[in-house]
């Protein structure tokens, strides 16, 4: 992987990371198109420049971390579906992570849902309701959809709280305080499993990839709150419809989008 390699693929993070448009699914097919080779560093590279996204929400809301004990044991409630599907399925879901045809009908599916999202769950107050810790779980729940490549944690969990009552804006701050402890754990767990694998020069390369992916990803967040209390998700399912249907007739047309 090179400086720049590592550079586009921060930035593909910082972006699509909490947008619901799938970053795991973005950064598998911009891999593809530079032709990486899909290396262990790759798959820890893609993983731990998470860390930088998990920054910028910490800083952005950094308020809100410091509420009482109640926030914490809300957030561990939502996370705990998740880690445990993510452990017992961990080998599964590596395979998929390299499936192009994977990525692309779950953009597909999650971008026509989408599109009658705010017409499902139509939750046209303004105000902030109380998560409860039942409705906490069933947003963990909604992200476990995610371990899928191409569904978008972002989505599935924002759903998840859609389907809970929250507003628009309430159930994407919920999704992005998850992301802390969800996004860290799988960052943390991979490191853990491949740092004797990591050099200088891989070090080199994850220090920058998550400086690019912090400053992105708080961009990413700003613009996302806003666009969304104004316009919902239809630009979003419109996005992964179109991205999805080109590539499956890539695919069809036998273009070569596997990583080497």
């Amino acid at each position: 992987m090179t400086i720049w390699q590592a550079i586009i693929l921060a930035i593909v993070e910082g972006i699509t990371e909490f947008l619901p448009i799938s970053s795991t699914g973005h950064m598998i097919i911009v891999s593809a198109i530079m032709n990486l080779h899909y290396n262990d560093f790759t798959k820890v590279f893609e993983i731990n420049i998470q860390f930088g996204a998990i920054l910028s929400v910490i800083v952005l809301y950094y308020k809100n971390f410091f509420q009482d004990i109640k926030f914490y044991l809300k957030l561990f409630v939502a996370f705990l579906p998740a880690a445990i599907a993510g452990f017992m399925l961990g080998k599964y879901i590596d395979q998929l992570l390299e499936s192009v045809p994977v990525v692309a009908f779950s953009l597909l599916i999650g971008g026509v849902f989408l599109l009658f999202i705010d017409k499902i769950f139509n939750n046209p107050t303004k105000e902030n309701i109380e998560i409860p810790y039942t409705k906490a779980f069933v947003i963990g729940l909604f992200q476990c959809i995610a371990l899928i490549p191409g569904i978008s944690r972002s989505a599935a969990s924002i759903i998840g709280g859609m389907s809970q009552g929250l507003n628009r804006k309430q159930a994407a701050e919920f999704s992005f305080f998850l992301a802390v402890p969800t996004m860290f754990a799988a960052s943390a767990y991979k490191l853990l499993k491949s740092y004797k694998s990591i050099d200088t020069q891989h070090v080199y390369l994850l220090l920058i990839g998550n400086a690019v992916a912090f400053i992105v990803a708080m961009l990413a967040i700003k613009f996302f709150i806003n666009y969304l209390s104004r316009y919902g998700f239809k630009l979003f399912g419109y996005y992964r419809i179109t991205l999805g249907l080109l590539l499956l007739i890539l695919l069809a047309l036998k273009v070569n989008l596997q990583v080497l």
